[in-house]
């Protein structure tokens, strides 16, 4: 099973699997609850090793309960990738309002990304299982985050805020590639003396990683429309 009717697009909200109706107020928390429960569970041992008693048990609901949301451990993995990936672009959209120039909109939208990869470091094992539990929706993680992307670099060269000779589609992959890897090694991986991960970005990763990105997207200073495209 992939891609169940329990995901829909942002736009519509979430939906009852077992009836194929929008959720009340308190349906949508208890799917919160699940949800929450399902990513520390997932997280903490894996597909392979989750059950939906151990989700149910986490979250406080009853076994039953668990299918009025979700017919399946897959159907609930696959919704916790998408409400991840809504919320990571909703931390960056929101950081990046305000900004006066694309490359300040990039430097607030990283800055977006690791806050939430720090306090949500199962959105990393979740999407790099999503590879072999659900590939459909490993591609629709990207893809979503790529077509924004892609969609104001574009933006940014017609406005002259971004090097018109770089391809906005290349870029963005190359962009979300480089922030996710980061975030990896120096959120991720890293940890202080007593174990413990840190809570941000060091300082001077970020100042490196969002000076490479100035460099590399910022106009060539002199260049006209087309010597930049030859």
């Amino acid at each position: 099973m992939s891609l169940s009717g329990e995901l829909v697009d942002d736009a519509q909200g979430p939906v009852s699997s077992a009836t194929g109706r929008p959720l009340t107020k308190r349906g949508e928390a208890t799917r919160r609850r699940l949800l929450e429960a399902a990513e520390l569970v997932f997280a903490e041992q894996g597909y392979h090793e989750a059950s939906i008693v151990k989700i149910t048990e986490r979250a406080g609901i009853g076994l039953g309960t668990f299918y009025l949301y979700f017919d399946s451990k897959q159907a609930i993995f696959e919704a916790l990738v998408l409400d991840l990936n809504r919320r990571v672009r909703h931390s960056m959209s929101e950081s990046m309002e305000g900004a006066s120039s694309r490359l300040e909109a990039e430097r607030a939208g990283f800055a977006g990304f690791f806050r939430f990869t720090a306090e949500h470091p199962a959105l990393y094992r979740v999407v790099r299982e999503a590879e072999f539990v659900s590939p459909e929706v490993l591609r629709l993680h990207y893809t979503r985050i790529v077509e924004g992307y892609e969609a104001g670099l574009r933006a940014a060269q017609a406005a002259g805020d971004v090097d018109r000779a770089l391809d906005p589609q290349t870029t963005a992959w190359a962009l979300m590639g480089m922030g996710e890897l980061i975030g990896m090694r120096f959120l991720l991986w890293e940890r202080d003396a007593d174990g413990r991960p840190p809570s941000q970005l060091d300082p001077v990763v970020f100042a490196g990683m969002t000076r490479f990105i100035d460099n590399a997207l910022a106009p060539r200073p002199g260049a006209t429309h087309g010597e930049e495209q030859a």
